[in-house]
């Protein structure tokens, strides 16, 4: 039964990645809930499996599982075709995961982590559904983003923070990366009944981070009793995988149920593309 008017999503396929808590497990739940189809993406199997029981158990339907760990490149390739050979079709992917490290850390190949699971991961992931996401149009992209994305620089000259690495500044900029590519995705996308957008959850009581926290998340954390639930923090990513009044809006950055403005960087087009063509080329899709 659809909840607070959103429409019900039987016969709808729905894949969220860092599905296995959070507001991941929570917009997976609440898709199930509404009678979708649900593919949750973790690192760990047994967690990811534990957390599908767990959505069954309270929303019922389908959940399948899918593991893979998103700061490698391989695994986000196989993950993607693991998917397409799942899903004749999918309506809904939901770019859910993310990390936040103090320390820089180097992925398998050898990128810096946060840009490489924040950014690049569902830059990625995204290109390699897209085909599936348009032969199921209408289709919709929803990308997790943070008001941090205002405080946000891409620096173009050292993306993997290896001449000076904050890992704040890293967060920022991934956050900033996703409402870029949002905005650049949602102009390829136009036509193609494929919409594009990216929210800001609030700030949601998680384990983002958890025991490598950049200090400004640390003073953050000391105020989790004024946070919001992670089933809050969902609501935004449940409301526009199934809201009717959304489903032609693209390239918008919304908060709550409300579309806002980003920050004016996050707006230039040209750094977008810019973008959009390095992240290809990190991500072996050559220039495009």
């Amino acid at each position: 039964m659809a909840e607070n008017g959103m429409r019900p999503m039987t016969g709808k396929t729905v894949l969220v990645t860092g599905g296995t808590a959070g507001i991941g497990r929570a917009t997976a739940e609440g898709c199930a809930r509404l009678g979708a189809r649900v593919g949750i993406v973790g690192r760990d199997k047994s967690r990811a499996e534990s957390a599908a029981a767990g959505i069954k158990a309270s929303a019922g339907g389908s959940v399948d599982v899918f593991v893979a760990d998103l700061s490698s490149l391989v695994e986000v390739r196989r993950v993607a075709s693991e998917v397409l050979d799942t899903y004749p079709r999918l309506d809904v992917l939901v770019n859910n995961a993310g990390g936040a490290w103090a320390t820089r850390h180097a992925t398998a190949d050898g990128l810096e982590r946060t840009f490489a699971v924040n950014h690049l991961a569902p830059f990625l992931l995204t290109s390699l559904l897209l085909g599936r996401l348009k032969d199921s149009a209408p289709s919709r992209i929803i990308t997790v983003a943070s008001m941090m994305h205002s405080m946000g620089k891409i620096n173009f000259d050292d993306l993997q923070g290896t001449a000076r690495y904050s890992g704040s500044q890293a967060y920022n900029q991934s956050k900033l990366a996703n409402v870029m590519f949002t905005y650049e995705l949602a102009r390829q996308l136009e036509g193609s009944g494929v919409t594009a957008n990216a929210l800001h959850p609030g700030l949601v009581r998680t384990s983002l981070g958890a025991g490598d926290l950049p200090a400004v998340n640390k003073v953050a954390n000391i105020g989790r009793a004024l946070m919001k639930s992670p089933e809050q923090g969902a609501a935004t990513s449940v409301y526009l995988a199934c809201a009717p009044e959304v489903e032609q809006v693209s390239g918008s950055y919304f908060v709550g149920r409300t579309a806002r403005d980003s920050s004016k960087p996050s707006r230039d087009a040209a750094a977008a593309r810019r973008l959009w063509q390095v992240s290809a080329q990190l991500a072996g899709l050559g220039d495009q």
